[in-house]
């Protein structure tokens, strides 16, 4: 009697691919920074200046409505839902709220970009709450939060008239953070898994 022993070999037709990260530049989230001066347009237009309290909270939510849906756009494909766009404007509007009141409303380059940070940071912890993981929140938020006040600095090098107390940087400081955080933004919300 003879045994002969077949093996056979089972492999998937589906190989899932774990998402790359670098430091490369993502150029379509470069978009998001056309919908800066835009969404922040339409909140200045909306609310006013920033000089109060209720003037921060409604352009804070007015513009980080524009903000969040224009991020979405790019993001629903990598798993986004579209409660980021509320938890953008509600992120913004609380952010605003408390870094305008922080700095009394004040435009000098100092205010604005603690501002931006604390408003980055209201933006980022709602945002990072959505991405399932307390070192993605964590690290989204921090990022969030330096790239506003960077945001903040450059436009107001740029000589901007920042006095007229505007929701968000300009277009100076939009590039600037869009591009920067292009470079990052695979770490926190990687493309989805490639199938092949």
């Amino acid at each position: 009697m003879s045994h002969t022993t077949t093996t056979t070999s089972f492999q998937s037709p589906v190989h899932q691919h774990p998402a790359r990260r670098s430091l490369r530049p993502w150029w379509k989230w470069l978009l998001v920074a056309l919908a800066f001066p835009v969404a922040g347009e339409i909140g200045h237009l909306v609310a006013g200046r920033v000089d109060s309290l209720s003037a921060a909270v409604l352009g804070g939510v007015v513009t980080g409505a524009g903000l969040g849906a224009a991020q979405w756009a790019l993001l629903r494909r990598r798993g986004i839902g579209v409660g980021w766009i509320p938890a953008t404007a509600v992120g913004l509007g609380v952010g605003l709220a408390v870094g305008a009141a922080l700095v009394s409303y004040r435009t000098d380059i100092t205010s604005l970009v603690v501002m931006g940070a604390v408003s980055g940071l209201g933006v980022g912890l709602a945002q990072g709450a959505l991405l399932g993981d307390t070192r993605r929140m964590l690290g989204w938020s921090a990022v969030t939060a330096a790239l506003w006040a960077v945001g903040w600095a450059v436009t107001t090098a740029g000589g901007i008239s920042v006095d007229q107390q505007f929701v968000v940087f300009g277009a100076y400081g939009a590039i600037t953070s869009a591009f920067l955080q292009s470079m990052i933004v695979g770490s926190f919300i990687p493309a989805k898994a490639v199938q092949s």
